[in-house]
């Protein structure tokens, strides 16, 4: 069974998308997702401790980090999802919260898959400093000691920054930028903040066009943005992603979702996405027979988890065993195959009287197998 029912994600999202038309929370949502994951630490192996998404957010211990501040009226708002579909962790929610946020805003669709494992409990939640700040004293190795923490390069870092184009800052949260500017005195959502863009619920290139251009007062642009165009090797990609949208779109949808992965576990451990038509059953790859014959070991499988409105929730049931899955297409064993498995039956000490031990059966399932392999062979 997959951490999450993919069924319940899937409505999980279209919830998702009408908070979004109805609260304009856009932003708030992406850093949600972004803080859950941004605490990877690549240094450490063990899970939990390394960090990442793992949905150890919702916890107060990691809520109350400085970094975090505002974060709980996120998660006010995403908790009655949560409520109305147990079946998804909160690592899975907020990093499709996330990802949510920036295609409903016009950025790229996101190549994002699912499956993370939730902590359990708040002695589980990573230090704080693990996350960017805002004015450290050498902006652009900050942002280097950060990331490169994580995994991630400087192409990388600095396509992530374009997602300053949706949001604002505001200084009884951050410290940073200004009560209130031309461009949010009105909402849309609660007034006030500084934005980085004058549309800043639209996702585009706009971010690094302004603070290449920087004309314009009224938007905020801190000293770890104005690091992507100081820095020698930030400022290619920078420039780059001013002039070309489609580059910026491609490199942010591979960098977020390689975010969204940090430190995660998955169940499965593959993940599984939602948009292949295979992630409505998050484990339907194993669950269906492969057409091709191909020798399989005759273990129980496993059916894919049926729509959350056909099981009430509840997770994937056992699919009754077929022998004719196992044997070519064939719905009959021939009469020599047959006699070959009493054989072997009765040589292992069963007979139709006398049942035998579950230990037996495995073996004899794992003959037949041998059996049938062997016989395709002389066939072939």
């Amino acid at each position: 069974m997959a951490a999450s029912d993919a069924a319940q994600l899937k409505s999980a999202r279209e919830d998702i998308k009408e908070i979004l038309k109805t609260t304009y929370c856009h932003p708030i949502m992406v850093r949600l997702g972004w803080h859950d994951s941004g605490t990877y630490d690549k240094n450490i192996e063990e899970w939990p401790q390394r960090g990442g998404a793992d949905g150890s957010l919702r916890f107060d211990p990691e809520l109350s980090h400085g970094a975090n501040a505002g974060l709980t009226n996120a998660l006010k708002l995403i908790q009655p999802i949560k409520d109305k579909y147990p079946g998804i962790t909160y690592a899975d929610l907020f990093q499709l919260a996330s990802a949510t946020a920036i295609e409903e805003a016009g950025g790229p669709k996101l190549p994002m898959k699912y499956g993370r494992v939730d902590i359990t409990a708040p002695e589980q939640c990573p230090p704080e400093g693990r996350l960017p700040d805002a004015g450290p004293r050498i902006p652009a190795e900050h942002l280097r000691d950060v990331f490169y923490r994580m995994g991630l390069d400087d192409k990388e870092i600095v396509a992530l920054s374009g997602a300053h184009t949706l949001g604002r800052s505001r200084p009884d949260r951050s410290g940073w930028g200004k009560p209130e500017t031309k461009y949010t005195k009105d909402g849309p959502g609660e007034p006030g903040g500084q934005s980085w863009t004058a549309e800043w619920l639209k996702f585009d290139n706009s971010y690094f066009k302004d603070i290449k251009e920087q004309r314009d007062q009224e938007l905020l642009v801190l000293p770890t943005d104005a690091a992507l165009f100081d820095d020698p090797s930030f400022k290619v990609y920078a420039e780059k992603y001013a002039e070309d949208q489609d580059a910026f779109f491609k490199d942010y949808a591979e960098a977020h979702a390689k975010l969204s992965n940090l430190g995660a576990k998955f169940d499965p451990p593959e993940g599984f996405s939602l948009d292949d038509d295979k992630g409505a059953a998050a484990t339907d790859e194993k669950a269906v027979a492969d057409p091709e014959p191909t020798v399989v070991a005759p273990e129980p499988t496993v059916a894919a988890p049926a729509p959350a409105d056909a099981t009430n929730g509840a997770g994937p049931q056992p699919e009754p065993f077929v022998a004719a899955k196992y044997s070519y297409k064939k719905r009959e064993l021939s009469d020599t195959m047959k006699q070959k498995i009493r054989a072997e039956y009765e040589g292992l000490g069963g007979s139709p009287d006398k049942p035998m031990q579950s230990n037996y059966f495995l073996n004899i399932m794992i003959v037949i197998a041998g059996l049938a392999f062997l016989t395709s062979l002389v066939g072939n």
